[in-house]
C-alpha cells in the first residue's frame, strides 16, 4: 500500500511537472495498472484450444490426452457425449465417439478441471484411455475436428501456466528438471525448486528492492515538503546492505546447484596402460571403452553419464599422459586430455603401484605426494592430493575394486555429497541456472553503483535508477520482468504435452 500510493504520487507529481520520459512512463505504468502475467493471460485469454498426448509415447497400458483453452468444455459435449458439465475433477467412464461420424473410439475416463483451478488456468480436461497407438491416434484425429482446437507446441501448457500466474520462471525451470532428473539428488533439488522455495528467496529480494525504490522515490519529491522521514535513506541503505549480503552468500555457493543439476564432470588421468579404461568401465558397469595390453589405445575423450551414489557424474576416460611418443593421433589426444582436466570438477589419477613402488614400505606419504603432486603441477591443477584420497584397485578383474571400502564409487559419492553438489534443502534453496547467477551478480553491480552515488552525494535521481535495474534483474529471473527470447529459451526443451 505504501509503495502504490508513493508511486502514484510520483505519477502526479511528474505529470504536473511534465517530467514524464518514455522510459518513466513505461515503469510507472508496469507498477501501478497490469502486471506481466495479468497483461499475458487478457492475451491468452483469446488463444485457440491445446491438446496433446501428455503421457509417454508407445504401447502402455494408459495413455493421457490433456486438452486446454476457451472450447475444452467442447470435448466433453461432443466427444464423451455429456448433456452437461460433469462435477470437476472427478472422473466419469465414459464412451468416446468421433464428433462428426459418432464412430465410437474407446472407453475411457474423462476429467473436467474448469478454470482457474487447473493446471494452465484456464479451462481444461483430461481423457485417459487405452495406450494402443491405433486409439491415440484415433482420439487425437477426432479432437483436430473439432473447432478452435490445434495440437500443443512442445512445453505450451506449462508456458500457459506461466502466463496464466500459476507458476513463475523458477518455478517452471523446476518443473523441466524434474522431468529430465536422472539421480536421486537432482530429482529432490528439482522437486524443491518446483514448490516454489527458490521462487519465495528471490521473490523476497525483489519486495525488498520495491519497497527501497518506493522510499527513495518518495524522497525525491517530498523531502522539500518536511513530509519524509529524516532517517529514511538511512533505512534504506541498512536495507540494501543486508539484501547484498544475503544476494552474495548465495552466490558463494561454489555453483553446487549448477553442477548437481549439470553433473560432475570427473577426469580419469594416468600414464598409458594402467588401468584408466578399466576404472571407467568398471564405474560405468560395462564395457564403454576399449581395453588392450596395448599402451596408447585410448586416443580421444569418451564421456559417459553415470549415477554414482545418486548423483550425476559425468565421466571421462582420455589418452595416457606421457611426452615421449611420435604418433600424431596421440599427442593430440594427450592435449584433449589436458584441457578436459582444466575444466574438470573432479581428477581421479590412476597409478600402476606395482610399477612405481617395488615395495609397499616404499610407498611413503612423502614420496606419494610428490608423485601425484607431479602429476598435479603438470596438469596446473589446483588440488592438494594424500594418502587418505586413495584406494587399492585390481583393474584386471574389477572384483577389489567393487569390495573395496574406498572404493572409487564411494570417493566420487563422498565428494559429490560433501562440497561439489551440495545438499538441496527447502530452508537453503540452491542456486541452479547459470541464468540466475548472471541476474544475481549484475543485481549486485547495481547495489554497489547505488552506494557508491549516494556516499559521494551524488544525484539520488541516478541512484534510484540504479535500484530500478537491480529490481529488474531480478525480475527476470521469476518473470516478473521477461522478454519473448527469455522465454522461448526456457520452454524449448519441454516436450509435447508439457
Amino acid at each position: 500500500m505504501v509503495f502504490r500510493i508513493a508511486i502514484q504520487l510520483r505519477y502526479y507529481r511528474l505529470v504536473q511537472n511534465k517530467r514524464l520520459s518514455r522510459d518513466a512512463s513505461r515503469w510507472l505504468c508496469n507498477r501501478t495498472s497490469f502486471s506481466s502475467c495479468q497483461r499475458h493471460r487478457m492475451k491468452y485469454s483469446l488463444a485457440s484450444t491445446i491438446y496433446a498426448l501428455s503421457s509417454g509415447h508407445g504401447k502402455c497400458g494408459v495413455a493421457v490426452i490433456r486438452i486446454s483453452g476457451p472450447n475444452a468444455a467442447e470435448t466433453i459435449i461432443n466427444i464423451a457425449k455429456l448433456k452437461s458439465l460433469p462435477q470437476p475433477r472427478q472422473a466419469l467412464l465414459r464412451s468416446l465417439k468421433d464428433p462428426v461420424t459418432n464412430e465410437p473410439l474407446d472407453r475411457g475416463l474423462v476429467l473436467w478441471f474448469p478454470g482457474p483451478k487447473s493446471f494452465t488456468g484456464e479451462d481444461s480436461c483430461e481423457l485417459q484411455i487405452h495406450g494402443g497407438p491405433a486409439v491415440v491416434s484415433a482420439v487425437l484425429t477426432a479432437l483436430s475436428k473439432l473447432p478452435g482446437y490445434r495440437p500443443a507446441e512442445a512445453g505450451e501448457f506449462t508456458k500457459r501456466a506461466f502466463h496464466g500466474g500459476k507458476l513463475d520462471l523458477t518455478e517452471v525451470e523446476g518443473l523441466a528438471d524434474l522431468i529430465h532428473a536422472d539421480t536421486e539428488a537432482q530429482r529432490k533439488q528439482a522437486l524443491i525448486q518446483m514448490e516454489g522455495n527458490l521462487s519465495h528467496l528471490y521473490n523476497s529480494w525483489r519486495e525488498t528492492l520495491i519497497k527501497s525504490v518506493a522510499h527513495v522515490e518518495a524522497f525525491i519529491d517530498f523531502s522539500e515538503d518536511e513530509n519524509i522521514e529524516d532517517n529514511v535513506m538511512a533505512i534504506v541503505k541498512n536495507q540494501l546492505e543486508n539484501l547484498k549480503n544475503s544476494i552474495q552468500s548465495h552466490l558463494a555457493d561454489g555453483r553446487c546447484g549448477e553442477r548437481l543439476r549439470d553433473g560432475v564432470r570427473t577426469v580419469i588421468v594416468g600414464e598409458p596402460n594402467v588401468g584408466k579404461s578399466s576404472l571407467l568401465n568398471v564405474l560405468c558397469q560395462r564395457p564403454a571403452a576399449i581395453v588392450t595390453p596395448v599402451a596408447g589405445t585410448t586416443r580421444d575423450v569418451v564421456e559417459l553419464h553415470v549415477n554414482i551414489g545418486g548423483y550425476p557424474v559425468i565421466i571421462a576416460d582420455t589418452a595416457g599422459l606421457r611426452t615421449e611418443t611420435s604418433d600424431e593421433v596421440e599427442k593430440e589426444g594427450i592435449l584433449r586430455a589436458h584441457a578436459y582436466a582444466q575444466k574438470a570438477d573432479l581428477v581421479i589419477l590412476v597409478i600402476d603401484a606395482a610399477k612405481y613402488v617395488a615395495q609397499m614400505e616404499k610407498m611413503s606419504s612423502v614420496y606419494f605426494d610428490s608423485y601425484v603432486n607431479s602429476y598435479i603441477n603438470e596438469l596446473q591443477l589446483h588440488s592438494i592430493a594424500t594418502r587418505n584420497n586413495t584406494f587399492e584397485s585390481e583393474c584386471l578383474t574389477g572384483e577389489k575394486l567393487l569390495r573395496t571400502e574406498g572404493s572409487a564409487g564411494n570417493i566420487v559419492d563422498e565428494v559429490c555429497g560433501s562440497g561439489k553438489c551440495g545438499n538441496p534443502s527447502r530452508e537453503n534453496p540452491c542456486l541452479t541456472q547459470s541464468r540466475y547467477r548472471r541476474h544475481l551478480t549484475d543485481c549486485v553491480a547495481c547495489l554497489d553503483e547505488y552506494f557508491k552515488v549516494s556516499s559521494t552525494g551524488g544525484d539520488t535521481v541516478l541512484a534510484a535508477q540504479q535500484l530500478r535495474k537491480a529490481l529488474r534483474h531480478i525480475g527476470k529471473i521469476t518473470g516478473h520482468v521477461s522478454t519473448e527470447q527469455i522465454l522461448d529459451v526456457i520452454f524449448k526443451d519441454f516436450c509435447i504435452g508439457k
